[in-house]
């Protein structure tokens, strides 16, 4: 399987000017291209292939226009044809149904908030015997490693995102690491209140981290509203949001990834329900869905399963896991949502919502798990008629009913006086 490791660099001016020049270059290429094709489909004209495109980039890196394409490595101008490529074929899979629905290719913009090139092994960059990356007409960067990388990765993407900050993000092939099995399996519901809860009855508090920064985000955003366009001071509190909001993010995938691992290692399966966070985020949620993050939880502990030899399965979000309860089974019917606890109709067990969800997750997927853990407290059920007697007589009667041994029920049990 492959596998993306990415790491900070730190790139010097010299450097960072090269770096500059190849964003400039990748991303004119891709929009040169992208006329092409835009123009050929409104003509009436067949699709340009790859190439057609790759000649006609050899033609105009000749003309006077374009000789500074000349400066920066030609396999970064290739790969960026390439982006173009799968950027049409996922718009394609799209409209077939083959994958979740793309919007068709855009015109790039210096001014977008991030920037990328990718070198593969025909440019012949290298990591150097002193940890630094070496890129092609651009130089040797410091990279801070924080960890080793399994093996030779086969290509790497130099990043710089909104706040200024460049990462080197290299994909390397590497085959899965069976960690030991284990004897528990989990079913995990995803909520706001409680980031997740357990079938076995743990819950983990949603941390927000983009509530706690609004009001650090809010100062920096009014401090930009307040900056003349244009100006330097503009662009220095544009940077100051960006970095705020890189700090937010930051922790939120750090979060996803210590959780995802600490559960993947203690559970041999683990199964969750298929949420519509899209429809989700159109609702007055929308800020809340966003912030915790499902999509990018989940799709960790998704490679991470596979990645260590764990059962990771999905069931459908149609499944009333909410309303079943995980006791009898019986269908309560759908429940608001500040209803958090709720009680049985038919066997008047008190269930937590939340860990009664997570349970029929995990029946739902097959796993075999106690429903223990969603009973709150037993509820006392009103004994039946024949059976509300506490007299001898009466524990005797019921022996006879229910088939018990007269032996175990009313051994040493003497016969009530006559009343006078």
């Amino acid at each position: 399987m492959q596998l993306r490791y990415s790491f900070r660099v730190y790139p010097d001016g010299p450097q960072r000017s090269a770096l500059g020049r190849a964003f400039g270059c990748a991303r004119v290429v891709f929009n040169d291209a992208l006329r092409v094709r835009e123009d050929a489909r409104a003509a009436g004209l067949p699709f340009v292939s790859s190439g057609e495109l790759s000649k006609l980039l050899t033609v105009s890196k000749r003309t006077e226009e374009r000789a500074w394409l000349g400066e920066v490595s030609a396999v970064v101008l290739q790969q960026s044809l390439r982006d173009l490529d799968a950027a049409y074929r996922n718009f394609f899979d799209g409209l077939k149904g083959k994958r979740a629905r793309a919007g068709a290719p855009r015109f790039k913009s210096r001014k977008d908030s991030k920037q990328a090139i990718r070198f593969t092994a025909n440019a012949k960059w290298k990591i150097t015997s002193g940890g630094k990356l070496r890129l092609p007409k651009i130089g040797d960067v410091r990279v801070k490693w924080s960890r080793a990388l399994p093996s030779v990765p086969l290509t790497v993407t130099v990043i710089r995102d909104a706040a200024g900050r460049y990462f080197a993000s290299f994909v390397v092939e590497t085959d899965p690491v069976p960690h030991p099995e284990v004897q528990p399996v989990v079913g995990i519901d995803l909520g706001l209140g409680h980031f997740v809860v357990l079938s076995d009855g743990t819950k983990i508090d949603a941390p927000r981290f983009l509530r706690r920064a609004e009001k650090e985000l809010k100062q920096a955003q009014r401090n930009l509203g307040r900056k003349a366009k244009g100006s330097n001071n503009r662009d220095k509190a544009r940077i100051k949001v960006a970095r705020a909001h890189a700090r937010v993010a930051d922790a939120r995938r750090e979060f996803h990834h210590q959780l995802s691992t600490k559960i993947i290692r203690e559970n041999q399966a683990v199964a969750v329900e298929d949420l519509a966070v899209k429809a989700l985020a159109r609702t007055r949620l929308a800020k809340s869905v966003h912030d915790a993050g499902w999509a990018a939880f989940v799709a960790m502990l998704e490679y991470k399963a596979a990645l260590y030899g764990r059962t990771f399965i999905r069931i459908g979000r149609f499944e009333p896991t909410s309303q079943l309860c995980c006791v009898c089974g019986t269908n309560g019917g759908p429940k608001p949502l500040h209803v958090r606890i709720w009680q049985c109709g038919t066997c008047g067990v008190v269930l937590d919502r939340d860990i009664n969800a997570a349970i029929n997750i995990a029946k739902a997927a097959g796993l075999a798990v106690s429903a223990c853990g969603a009973q709150v407290r037993p509820v006392l059920v009103p004994a039946q008629r024949g059976e509300a007697g506490t007299h001898p007589e009466s524990l005797l009667a019921m022996a006879r009913q229910t088939g018990i041994a007269l032996l175990q029920a009313g051994e040493g049990v003497k016969p009530r006086p006559a009343s006078r």
